[in-house]
């Protein structure tokens, strides 16, 4: 018996209704949507093979990829239609060289033929007889994809689905109604995939992300130490846990507990990366034995040589608490005063007036050191201007310092301490001002108890 002859293209693959100018045959019935292995190939069928068939050339719809290459045309596609009584475009290739040229993006779903050889070259040196559907998964990652298999050969179609397709057919029991219903349910389904995986993979980002964050926040050195220590820390980023914001505290071997909080402008990832950068640096300067002006005017260093650009700087708060506990040493660096809770008298800020400026601002700026005096037991409170530049209400007021100081000492005065205390701070003032603060927030507590 001679071989068939292949078919050859006498038409550019192009998409046209089931009335338009290529398509000359009656709609399919359900007598003739079964596989006619043994009908000759008419010319129209040659030319329905070979060309792209839909009910309109525009307006949307679902769209198949018919990849078979049976030189006598057996595979009867009938006329399909989607969910919405739309058309579903069709257009057929013979090999997977004619596939790729035509699997645009408009193509939706695949259906391939497992009988399908890869061209010359194209395969394994070992036999696989999934190599087709492995090289179409690799061709169309995006695209739904069913596969074509024999009514005997049910296990293949089960392996096709394991590597990746969406699901099997069986040759000779396709009919529009089971064909349909099989397009949309495998691009649902890979749609659904995609989905599923996007979602996956951004959690994964967001956990990658957490435990990175997490990592760079501070884990104070205070072995030795005769305070208690508290911190809370809220980003103004949305689903961050790192902003601008920093802070640390450490021991050093003199006895000496240092405490530093600043804020870098902004609230972004590149500011939150800085402001890591410039507590690492501070708790190597410190550990080193730099205090006061020393250490800042080395921080600046840093910060200029780290930024991204000249207009971004940082504010600080540094104090170094004597071994004895009773005195402090304080250094701002346009940084909010620090408030102090000492029994018998209400809470207050400590000294501002001799304070320098912003890091990055001035390039040989100072920062003076100033003394004061704490007392045997008291509670230092050092924060960012997050915690004093919400809103009071639905208005334009700010809480500010004046109203921090007076929320505190409520707070204080219904018994709350430590921990309890910065807790019931930061959410009274993310109360007064009606939600979530815009910038971020750190607040550090160093208590001094008696006896201590």
């Amino acid at each position: 018996m001679p071989a068939p002859v292949p078919r050859q293209r006498a038409i550019p693959a192009v998409e046209n209704g089931p009335d338009g100018p290529n398509d000359t045959t009656a709609p399919a019935s359900a007598a003739t949507t079964a596989v006619a292995a043994s009908a000759p190939a008419t010319a129209t069928t040659q030319a329905r093979a070979v060309t792209d068939r839909t009910g309109t050339a525009t307006g949307g719809g679902l769209s198949l990829l018919v990849i078979e290459d049976d030189p006598a045309g057996s595979l009867g596609i009938p006329d399909l239609l989607d969910a919405a009584g739309k058309p579903i475009r069709i257009r057929t290739a013979r090999n997977l060289t004619e596939a790729e040229r035509l699997l645009t993006d408009d193509v939706h779903c695949i259906l391939l033929d497992l009988a399908l050889t890869l061209p010359p070259g194209g395969g394994a040196d070992k036999p696989d007889e999934l190599a087709s559907l492995k090289h179409v998964l690799r061709l169309a990652p995006r695209h739904a994809v069913l596969a074509l298999t024999t009514s005997g050969d049910a296990e293949r179609g089960a392996e096709a689905v394991r590597v990746g397709a969406q699901d099997y057919l069986f040759r000779d029991e396709l009919d529009a109604r089971l064909l349909s219903r099989a397009i949309r349910y495998a691009v649902e389904r890979k749609r659904a995939d995609a989905a599923q995986r996007k979602l996956t993979e951004s959690r994964m980002r967001a956990q990658e992300n957490a435990r990175l964050e997490r990592g760079l926040l501070p884990k104070p050195l205070l072995d030795g130490a005769r305070l208690s220590f508290a911190a809370s820390y809220l980003p103004g980023r949305s689903r961050a846990l790192l902003g601008g914001d920093f802070y640390d505290a450490v021991r050093t071997p003199d006895g000496t507990v240092h405490a530093m909080i600043g804020d870098v402008c902004g609230h972004g990832p590149d500011e939150a990366a800085l402001g890591v950068e410039l507590r690492i640096a501070w708790r190597a300067l410190t550990l080193a034995g730099l205090c006061g002006d020393e250490l800042l005017s080395t921080l600046q260093q840093v910060l200029e040589h780290e930024r991204a650009d000249e207009e971004i700087f940082a504010t600080l708060c540094t104090v170094d608490i004597a071994p004895d506990g009773r005195h402090a040493g304080l250094c701002l660096a346009g940084h909010p005063a620090p408030l102090v809770v000492r029994p018998g008298r209400l809470a207050e800020l400590l000294p501002y007036e001799s304070g320098g400026p912003a890091l990055g601002l001035l390039p040989r700026a100072r920062w003076p050191r100033r003394q004061v005096d704490l007392g045997g037991t008291w509670s230092l409170m050092l924060y960012t201007d997050g915690l004093i530049e919400g809103r009071i209400g639905s208005g334009t007021q700010r809480l500010g310092q004046d109203g921090m100081v007076e929320l505190v000492r409520r707070q204080l005065a219904d018994g709350r301490r430590g921990e309890e205390l910065l807790e019931a701070t930061v959410n009274e003032v993310r109360d007064l001002n009606g939600g979530d603060l815009t910038d971020d927030v750190a607040v550090v507590l160093l208590d001094r108890e008696p006896g201590h």
